[in-house]
């Protein structure tokens, strides 16, 4: 028996429903492409433009080819470059932001058997009141626990990476402002193992035994 039960008019006609509505597939492969962004610009600025790091090599290459500099004016090159990068960063966000909207939005506006809500509480009807399906639901139960823990982490992203972009205009105490600024680091570290943990299953379903979930978000399904 399916997890999600098709109605009348998805059984009469396959065709005509798809898993995954256009605007699902659009949200998800920009909204991975807008964390791989963030990732990149974090990780750029945490390793190869560290002042203490790559001041010294920056001083180095310059002396290398005639020019004398200081260790502080080295220094504010690459405090330069890491400001650009993380000027970057703050755009990525804000596209994330936007998504993160459409993704409020689609949800209103898609067919019943395609709404996030509508699936999880047909795992959650066949997991805790059908008991027969019980096993047969854990894991669409837990899956789909697993994506609104995901979606609590990206509110949270968006609504911390508001602050921070905006904080010259909040009236906010700079201890608060880096108590935001840790949450919202240590969110993208979770929301990066959850990255970690989705693609291990999606990579686990497509060996057993749900094939087709990369390229269902491709085509539809």
């Amino acid at each position: 028996m399916a997890l999600i039960e098709p109605t009348k008019l998805e059984a009469d006609n396959p065709s005509i429903i798809k898993k995954n509505s256009s605007a699902i597939r659009f949200w998800h492969w920009l909204n991975a492409i807008a964390i791989i962004g963030l990732l990149i610009t974090v990780l750029i600025n945490s390793t190869v433009l560290k002042p203490r790091k790559t001041a010294s090599i920056v001083q180095t290459e310059m002396k290398n080819s005639g020019t004398t500099v200081t260790i502080d004016q080295a220094r504010n090159v690459v405090n330069a470059l890491s400001d650009k990068v993380w000027e970057i960063h703050v755009y990525i966000g804000f596209f994330l932001v936007a998504l993160f909207v459409f993704r409020l939005i689609t949800e209103f506006f898609q067919l019943t058997e395609q709404k996030f809500i509508t699936r999880f509480k047909k795992a959650w009807k066949l997991f805790f009141i059908i008991k027969q399906q019980r096993e047969v639901s854990k894991h669409e139960l837990v899956v789909k626990s697993i994506y609104i823990i995901f979606y609590c982490l990206l509110l949270i992203m968006v609504c911390t990476g508001l602050s921070l972009a905006f904080e010259d205009n909040l009236p906010f105490s700079k201890s608060l402002m880096h108590n935001i600024k840790d949450i919202h680091g240590f969110c993208m570290y979770l929301i990066l193992g959850f990255i970690c943990v989705h693609l291990a299953g999606v990579i686990m379903a497509e060996r057993k035994d749900s094939k087709g979930i990369v390229s269902d978000m491709i085509n539809g399904g």
